[in-house]
């Protein structure tokens, strides 16, 4: 069994394996909107690779993160504007 971090996702407390992406680790947990554009459209990870910026949250307070980008870590907190 792979081993796991506790992160709190819009206030939830969640186990994730170590080693994922926020990104990864989202999906994982079924949630597709990470943000909402300007216009109030879903919006979610596109490249996967940190190019298209789709995939921004906020992690432990500072904004705009890429999630496809940063590695899940115990204890940290994201918040999604989905």
């Amino acid at each position: 069994m792979r081993e796991t971090v506790a992160i709190r996702v819009d206030g939830r407390t969640v186990a994730v394996p170590r080693g994922v992406t926020v990104a990864a680790a989202l999906l994982g947990l079924g949630i597709e909107a990470f943000r909402t554009s300007v216009a109030g459209e879903p919006r979610g990870p596109l490249c996967g690779m940190g190019i298209c910026f789709e995939c921004r949250v906020s992690i432990d307070g500072l904004s705009h993160q890429r999630a496809c980008l940063t590695l899940c870590r115990d204890g940290m907190d994201v918040v999604t504007r989905g």
